[in-house]
């Protein structure tokens, strides 16, 4: 581990904000040449979505890395955290662009559909993490308090992993992992509900 440690901070945190970012690129490449499949614009808004949700489960799972494996990745957990929400913005923009199409529908979209609602909330908690994901916001609130409000990606997680359970169709064991995954990773970060689980 301590090698594979030693590799990973050789690796600009740069250079991964750069090959990642070109992730949705890749797939609206993928989209207009055939390679998404009969339906695209479907193909392409599940791809980011679950772009997005794989990076959520990757911060979440940063820190119990270090704690039981001793993979130390924390220099890469901002990049992590803001491509997650790069990501679920893709995914939004193609959902309102490409899909929904007619913009006076969104809030009606949203009411009416609980999978968009849930996946809506996740957004809006991801939200001002994003906005805060920098050296003078953690500065200006004070590591405390900075703290307390990154803790939102506990429920934005649940939210996310959830929007994903509603939005399959039929029994699909996919999203239950997710779903799993999700709270287990929360449990081991949470302190009270890792002693439990000790």
């Amino acid at each position: 581990m301590a090698q594979i440690n030693a590799l990973l901070r050789r690796i600009p945190v740069g250079a991964v904000y750069m090959i990642c970012g070109m992730l949705p690129v890749w797939y609206l490449y993928l989209g207009l040449t055939g390679g998404l499949g009969p339906e695209p614009i479907k193909a392409l808004e599940h791809e980011l979505g679950e772009l997005a949700l794989n990076f959520l489960v990757a911060g979440l799972a940063v820190t119990p890395l270090r704690r039981f494996a001793g993979l130390n990745l924390l220099r890469f957990r901002r990049a992590i955290g803001l491509l997650c929400f790069y990501f679920l913005c893709c995914h939004l923009l193609v959902w309102l662009l490409l899909d929904l199409q007619i913009l006076s529908e969104i809030w009606t979209d949203i009411v009416k559909r609980p999978y968009i609602t849930v996946g809506m909330a996740a957004f809006l908690l991801l939200l001002p993490l994003a906005a805060t994901s920098n050296d003078q916001s953690v500065r200006k609130l004070g590591p405390l308090r900075w703290r307390r409000l990154h803790r939102l990606v506990y429920p934005a997680a649940l939210l996310g992993g959830l929007h994903y359970l509603l939005l399959a169709k039929g029994f699909r064991i996919e999203p239950l992992v997710y779903l799993g995954l999700i709270g287990v990773l929360i449990a081991l970060r949470v302190p009270s509900l890792r002693s439990r689980m000790a």
